[in-house]
């Protein structure tokens, strides 16, 4: 596999980002730095403390779960109000049934309730993704291939999306325009053919991995002649994917990863896996991956 991809366990949550992410999730939602939750404050005095449930709405994957420490403790720095105590009680990629309880917290009840949106939006937006993805996993178990995600993520919340992708059991491709390069149909036009595109890459950023966008034998021929070894097949019948492969495969006795790309769906992720590809790239991982419902109940006294 590709250096530049990352599995489910390669790296874990980047908190830092996270961090970044609350912080002005929380400006929007209080309207500054210094605002507040007004019905919170209003109601709750900062040392009423309670302990709070994160439980799931429905079945599902989760992922993100310490985002929830991460809000409440930039919640409790703003309002200088003490520390919550977060217990997590389902590892990341968990399969989860509705009713179960993902997470307890006790602390004050006004740094809960007043992150508790934030955290929701971001663990309930990544439980999703890496539910759709578990579903496209399942569905490619025994055949060799590996779902890949795409740069198609929420700005902003790529890292947190991605990171989602791996607890679902797919694969990051990469991370953005600077890790990867990825050589299409533009790009090749704009250089004059999939040779000429190729080796100014080569040329310019000798260390980085190079992927090439195909849509016909030939031109898959002549990126693997160029020294491509990562084909992405764009918008290939199953029949045109399979002949494809099949002629990389006898041009070169290197190893030339292919992944087919454009327009999957889960009822035909099968078909496209006996192809003989490695991996199907799937946009629709980060930009239409439906929320995971979860909900922060507080326990009755």
């Amino acid at each position: 596999m590709s250096s530049s991809m990352a599995q489910a366990d390669a790296t874990g949550l980047d908190l830092a980002r996270v961090r970044q992410v609350v912080a002005d999730a929380l400006d929007e939602d209080l309207g500054g730095p210094t605002g507040v939750d007004v019905t919170a404050s209003a109601t709750i005095p900062l040392e009423h403390r309670s302990t709070a449930q994160v439980i799931a709405r429905a079945d599902g994957v989760v992922a993100g779960l310490d985002v929830f420490a991460v809000v409440w403790d930039d919640v409790r720095r703003r309002l200088g109000a003490g520390p919550v105590e977060v217990q997590r009680l389902v590892d990341e990629g968990s399969n989860v049934r509705r009713g179960d309880v993902l997470l307890r917290a006790t602390g004050p009840t006004q740094v809960l309730l007043t992150g508790e949106r934030t955290a929701l939006n971001l663990v309930c937006r990544m439980s999703g993704v890496a539910t759709h993805t578990r579903r496209w996993a399942d569905a490619l178990a025994g055949t060799g291939a590996t779902v890949l995600d795409t740069r198609k993520t929420t700005p902003g919340l790529r890292s947190l999306e991605k990171y989602a992708v791996r607890c679902g059991g797919g694969t990051n491709k990469r991370m953005g325009l600077f890790d990867v390069a990825m050589v299409k149909d533009n790009h090749k036009l704009a250089a004059g053919s999939v040779r000429a595109a190729y080796e100014a890459v080569r040329r310019a950023f000798p260390p980085v991995d190079v992927q090439v966008e195909v849509t016909t034998v030939d031109e898959a021929l002549e990126a693997v002649g160029a020294g491509a070894r990562f084909l992405l097949c764009d918008n290939m019948a199953p029949d045109l994917l399979r002949e494809t492969v099949t002629a990389v495969r006898a041009a070169t006795p290197d190893r030339v990863e292919l992944e087919a790309t454009g327009g999957l769906t889960l009822e035909h992720a099968r078909e496209y896996a006996a192809t003989g590809v490695d991996y199907l790239s799937v946009g629709g991982l980060t930009h239409s991956s439906p929320i995971l419902d979860i909900a922060v109940d507080l326990a009755a006294d």
